[in-house]
C-alpha cells in the first residue's frame, strides 16, 4: 500500500475510546504520545531505535528496551533487536536500566521490579540436528539461534529461564519457506499473575503458555491460521487474542485477521478480518488491544496504521505514523510494532496530559 496521507485519518466521536496513544516509530529515537487528534501531547527520548516498543507503568513512568550497540550482539540485524531496558519517569530520567545484547522483540516489567524478556542464543548442537523444516542451507555460520525466556531480579539476577531448545523441537518444524536461521522466534512474553507466560513462536505458528514450574507448555495452540502471529494476550474473560499476520497465507490472497480464542476448546470465538480482506495485511511486527469500551486498536505495523475497531468491525478512529525510517535494508518506511490506549484518568496517565 502506498502511503498517501499520514496523521489522524479518521474519528467517529460517538463510536471511539477517548483516551492518548502511546507509539514508538520503529526507526525514530522516539516514543510518542498522541490525544485523540492524532496531536503528540508528550514525548520521550530514547538512547536507541526501538527495540519493539515502550509501555507506560501504572506509576506513569515508561519502560522500554531500545536497540543496544556494544560488541556483544546477535549475529544479525532487525528482528526487533533491542538490549537496553530501562524504567524513565516522565521527564526521561532513567530510574533503572539492565542490558542483556541478546534481548529482542518483547520486555515487560512486573510489578515486584522484575523484568521478563525474550533473548537468543545459539542452541546446542545436539538440539540444532533435531530442527525440522525450513529452507535447506540457510543455516548461520555459528549454528541455529534459538530463544529464551528470561526473568531478571532488579539487580539483574536470573530468577527463572526457558529455552526453546527444551521444546520436543521435531513436533514443530519450521515453515518451509522460511530460512533456518532461527528455530522458533519468539516475538512475545506475556506475563500470567501465577508466573506463567505466554509466548509467540512465529517460525512455527506457535503460542503457547509456558509452566513455570514444568517448563512444559500448559496450552497450545499451532495453527497455519496464525500465519507468524505476534502479541498474544489474555483478555479478562480467559480469552487469547492474537494478531494473525497471514504471511503465507492458505486462505488464498495475503491478509492479516485479529482472532480471540477460547482456550477451553481452541475455538474461534470473535475475529476481525477487513473488507475486502487484502486491505488488512501485515506480514510483520503489529499487535492488537481490547480496549476498555469493547473496542479493539490495532496496530498494522507494515504501513504504520494504528485503528480502533467496534466489536462489529466498524471503524472508529485510524491514524497513520508519519515518522520513517531507514528500516532494515535502508528502505524509508514507517513500522511500528505495537501501540496502546489510555485513558486521561488511568493511573498511567493520572492528569499529567488533557484530551
Amino acid at each position: 500500500m502506498r502511503i498517501l496521507q499520514t496523521g489522524l485519518t479518521y474519528k467517529d466521536d460517538a463510536k471511539a475510546t477517548p483516551g492518548f496513544t502511546l507509539f514508538s516509530p520503529l526507526w525514530t529515537k522516539k516514543t510518542y504520545l498522541l490525544n485523540m487528534e492524532g496531536e503528540p501531547v508528550h514525548d520521550w527520548d530514547l538512547p536507541g531505535t526501538p527495540g519493539g516498543y515502550a509501555r507506560l507503568l501504572p506509576n506513569g513512568n515508561l519502560f522500554y528496551a531500545a536497540q543496544w550497540d556494544g560488541d556483544d550482539v546477535p549475529p544479525f540485524k532487525g528482528g526487533a533487536q533491542g538490549g537496553i531496558m530501562r524504567e524513565v519517569d516522565w521527564d526521561g530520567n532513567v530510574l533503572t536500566e539492565f542490558i542483556d545484547g541478546w534481548q529482542h522483540h518483547d520486555a515487560r516489567k512486573l510489578a515486584n521490579g522484575n523484568i521478563v524478556y525474550a533473548g537468543w542464543d545459539v542452541m546446542p548442537e545436539d538440539a540444532q540436528k533435531r530442527v525440522q523444516g525450513g529452507r535447506p542451507g540457510t543455516e548461520p555460520p555459528g549454528g541455529i539461534i534459538g530463544d529464551y525466556v528470561r526473568e531478571v531480579d532488579s539487580d539483574g539476577n536470573t530468577v527463572w529461564e526457558w529455552h526453546t531448545y527444551e521444546m520436543d523441537i521435531e513436533k514443530y518444524p519450521i515453515h518451509p519457506l522460511v530460512p533456518r536461521r532461527v528455530f522458533a522466534w519468539c516475538n512475545t512474553t506475556f506475563p500470567l499473575e501465577n508466573g506463567d507466560v505466554l509466548i509467540s513462536l512465529r517460525q512455527i505458528n506457535t503460542i503457547a503458555i509456558i509452566d513455570r514450574q514444568t517448563k512444559k507448555f500448559r496450552w497450545e495452540f499451532t495453527d497455519m491460521i496464525l500465519g507468524g502471529q505476534h502479541d498474544p494476550q489474555v483478555l479478562p474473560n480467559g480469552n487469547v487474542i492474537v494478531f494473525a499476520n497471514g504471511m503465507n497465507s492458505y486462505e488464498g490472497h495475503p491478509h492479516s485477521l485479529i482472532l480471540e480464542i477460547d482456550p477451553k476448546t481452541n475455538e474461534i470465538v470473535w475475529q476481525y478480518r477487513a473488507q475486502p480482506r487484502t486491505d488488512f495485511y501485515s506480514h510483520h511486527i503489529s499487535g492488537q488491544e481490547r480496549l476498555w469500551t469493547g473496542n479493539t486498536l490495532i496496530c498494522e505495523g507494515r504501513n504504520g496504521r494504528l485503528f480502533e475497531v467496534t466489536p462489529d468491525g466498524e471503524l472508529a478512529w485510524e491514524f497513520i505514523n508519519p515518522h520513517r525510517g531507514p528500516g532494515i535494508d535502508g528502505d524509508n518506511v514507517n513500522w511500528v510494532f505495537r501501540a496502546f490506549r489510555y485513558a486521561e484518568d488511568s493511573p498511567e496517565i493520572a492528569g499529567r496530559v488533557k484530551l
